[in-house]
């Protein structure tokens, strides 16, 4: 029920299939995505993703691919494994346009490449990866089994997933203080700034509509991967899910 529910859930809901929906609502946004996600997130998005990437440590990855990379955070943060190669993907052009001009002005540009792809037919070799990384990205997927199943696909045997999510905190006061900051004071900030009041619509409705917590875990193994753990950031507004190949 709640996969097939996090399916439905589109930022315009027009006749177009979701793919399509969220390409052009990145591309609409892109110009101010990075100022608006530290903003709105209060710069909290920074610390998840430091604690997700120290996850991978121990394996010493060399080629890594992050997935639905907008404009290439995770993927900078990847640089502190000191990988040999790590490929940044997105469906949106608009996001990796902006990425790329971010990979120039820090002079990362020869680690890090901005690909465009579609997060559920990779263009890539199984096993090619050592590791990977997606950052808010799976809840915006078509088919979410599916694009969890390519992900599988290109990374190595042994080879690890770090996945950083939204999640709908359980406990008080985290509960109450996250459900009306996302259900109104998102969508208002980011109507405001981004002239897109869909774009900031769609992200709590998207989170509500995700297969959070045990649910996704049981996903996750569903497809195939071995030792999957969770855990809470910030009180449970966000969780790392990882496992292995």
């Amino acid at each position: 029920m709640s996969e097939s529910k996090s399916q439905v859930v589109k930022p315009y809901k027009t006749d177009k299939s979701k793919k399509e929906e969220v390409a052009e609502m990145f591309d609409n946004i892109s110009k101010r995505y990075d100022f608006l996600n530290h903003f709105l997130s209060l710069g909290i998005d920074k610390l998840w993703r430091k604690k997700a990437i120290r996850l991978l440590k121990p394996l010493k990855p060399k080629k890594i691919i992050d997935l639905a990379t907008g404009t290439g955070d995770f993927a900078i943060e990847a640089l502190k494994l000191n990988p040999e190669k790590v490929v940044g993907v997105d469906i949106s052009n608009g996001m990796l346009d902006q990425g790329r001009i971010k990979m120039k002005k820090k002079g990362v540009d020869n680690i890090i490449s901005m690909e465009y792809g579609d997060s559920e037919n990779l263009p890539f070799e199984d096993g090619t990866f050592d590791a990977l990384t997606v950052g808010f990205g799976v809840r915006n997927y078509e088919n979410l089994e599916k694009g969890l199943g390519e992900m599988l696909r290109v990374l190595n045997d042994g080879g690890m997933a770090v996945i950083l999510e939204f999640s709908k905190p359980k406990k008080f006061p985290v509960k109450q203080a996250f459900g009306f900051y996302s259900k109104y004071i998102i969508p208002l900030l980011g109507k405001s700034i981004s002239k897109d009041s869909s774009a900031y619509t769609y992200l709590p409705e998207s989170v509500e509509a995700f297969p959070e917590g045990q649910d996704f875990v049981d996903i996750l193994k569903k497809v195939g991967y071995k030792d999957v753990k969770s855990k809470l950031v910030s009180g449970g507004i966000a969780t790392i899910y990882y496992g292995i190949k």
